[in-house]
């Protein structure tokens, strides 16, 4: 199998970012976005999915978090179409649930190229440090529509910063097992041929 690694650049008006990630990687990350709690949440979604990534955004932090939050899901994205190539292989379903002390998140994926998003619950708090707490359900958005995905995400809780980190990590969770490969397949694994 070749390696499935992808870098990825998106410069806009807005923001101007870099991403390269390796698929099968050991979870090692480098981070620097601007918004402490985002780097946190993409160094654990990197060690949580097995994910070597690193992220470097300058963005207009000075507007809100925004369009730093979108532009790098956008770019990871991209990057996870880009290395998983024509899916060969892979298992492409997962339904994970992860808690972290009283919140709950859920996530079922299928790495189909129809990209989707649905999400189910609310963030208990606005704001956690300079984060927008629904940048998180944002970002699930943007990472789906860019990299293909159809995913059916929820939260529950009393504590954002519990529900976003349990939705970050389930999120690479279902990730890493949906990519994985399969040994005992050797194509696609779609009755069209293709994803």
């Amino acid at each position: 199998m070749s390696e499935r690694r992808a870098a990825v650049s998106r410069e806009t008006a807005e923001t101007d970012v870099e991403v390269t990630l390796v698929v099968d990687g050991d979870g090692e990350s480098e981070i620097d976005t601007g918004v402490g709690f985002f780097d946190h949440m993409l160094a654990s979604f990197s060690k949580h999915g097995l994910f070597d990534l690193t992220v470097r955004c300058d963005g207009d932090l000075a507007v809100d978090d925004h369009h730093t939050v979108e532009d790098v899901a956008i770019a990871l994205g991209e990057a996870f179409a880009e290395a998983l190539g024509d899916k060969r292989g892979i298992v492409r379903y997962a339904d994970r649930r992860v808690p972290l002390d009283e919140a709950v998140a859920s996530v079922v994926v299928d790495v189909s190229g129809r990209p989707r998003w649905y999400f189910e619950g609310a963030f208990s708090q606005e704001q956690v440090g300079g984060f927008t707490s629904d940048m998180a359900r944002h970002f699930g958005e943007s990472l789906a529509v860019n990299a293909g995905l159809t995913v059916h995400a929820g939260v529950d809780g009393e504590n954002a910063h519990h529900e976003i980190e349990a939705l970050f990590k389930c999120l690479a969770r279902a990730l890493d097992d949906a990519t994985r490969i399969d040994e005992r397949r050797s194509d696609t694994p779609s009755t069209k041929g293709e994803l």
